[in-house]
């Protein structure tokens, strides 16, 4: 069989059987290793549109050479008969041959699954930004999603524990943005327009920090992201374009409203600021209004959620409803009580 990406081959391999199949990646990088005893061996990171792994190569197996000439970024069919091993995933018995153009292709945009919920996300940040009625949020929302809609949807949200991956950043957005909305539902007095705008907005500085190129599978590391950060970018985009949306036109309209523009302005940078929630985790300032309060906690907690679907999905089991604690998630995770009568059954 040939895998739609490392995630279901992994899936495939959990219960430790090995099995045979073709996996499409790309070499995202090779290292030279020895052993205690001076053996050789490489490391080589096999990346696609949803995760990555790490696998050891040993100076003995006939397809060390291949992979050791192959170039980085390049994409590779590698088959053979892999297995889930105390050592990580190995591979016995391999052959290796590059990627025509059309299973590039279909490497680049990913499974059928992935981008079924990407575009399903992105459909659900269109709607929920057409809810809001502040002029002033809508015309900075749209400027945002007109402007910038190709780099935020291959942007990832995180490096590595949660939505590391391409297209992370829509998937982690639409959480937030889910979240925040039944959040205002709960405190009728909150600023739905404010929370859901600063939802959209929160890291929308990852589009640089944690960006892509446009066929990019490999998180490369820029002077960009590394010197200033995703929130001091997300300051940075929104005080951009609300400089590009305030026309003179629409400056003496927004005159009439109530709240003043510029208080609008600031309670957003305020809640871009702050929605990391401590001074220690990063924020330049630690949430100071009730719709800051409900964004780090929407944020949070939509990080927690997809950091406790991955260890479901891949972390050891310990025993029949435990598996083995995944970092930062402060201990070992526990299967939840299933629902009377399962999803869509009838208690």
């Amino acid at each position: 069989m040939t895998w739609e990406s490392i995630a279901q081959m992994t899936a495939v391999l959990a219960d430790g059987q090995p099995a045979q199949g073709t996996l499409r990646a790309r070499i995202a990088q090779k290292l030279l290793r020895t052993t205690r005893n001076g053996k050789p061996y490489m490391e080589v990171q096999l990346v696609d549109s949803e995760s990555s792994l790490m696998l050891k190569v040993w100076e003995n197996m006939p397809w060390y050479s291949t992979l050791q000439g192959a170039e980085q970024e390049s994409g590779i069919a590698m088959d053979g008969v892999w297995c889930n091993t105390q050592f990580g995933i190995e591979v016995s018995g391999a052959t290796v041959r590059p990627l025509r153009s059309e299973e590039e292709e279909i490497l680049l945009v990913g499974s059928v699954e992935l981008q079924k919920r990407q575009n399903a996300d992105w459909q659900q940040i269109l709607g929920l930004v057409g809810t809001i009625r502040d002029p002033r949020m809508v015309a900075l929302c749209d400027a945002l999603l007109s402007t910038h809609e190709k780099r935020f949807r291959r942007a990832a949200a995180a490096r590595g524990f949660h939505h590391a991956r391409r297209g992370g950043l829509v998937e982690h957005t639409a959480g937030v943005m889910r979240t925040a909305n039944a959040l205002c539902d709960a405190y009728p007095h909150i600023n739905r327009d404010l929370v859901l705008t600063g939802a959209l907005f929160h890291d929308c500085g990852k589009m640089w920090e944690n960006g892509y190129a446009e066929r990019g599978l490999s998180m490369p590391y820029t002077d960009t992201g590394e010197l200033l950060g995703h929130i001091s970018l997300g300051i940075e985009v929104i005080n951009k374009l609300w400089s590009g949306v305030c026309t003179e036109a629409r400056r003496k309209e927004w005159e009439k409203l109530k709240p003043p523009t510029e208080q609008v302005r600031l309670h957003l940078l305020h809640l871009v600021a702050s929605h990391h929630g401590t001074l220690e985790f990063g924020s330049p300032v630690v949430p100071k209004t009730p719709e800051a309060f409900v964004l780090h906690h929407a944020d949070d907690l939509d990080a927690k959620m997809e950091m406790l679907r991955n260890a479901y999905a891949e972390s050891p089991q310990l025993s029949e409803h435990i598996r083995q604690r995944r970092m930062p998630l402060p201990g070992n995770v526990v299967d939840s009580l299933p629902k009377v009568g399962g999803d869509g059954e009838e208690a």
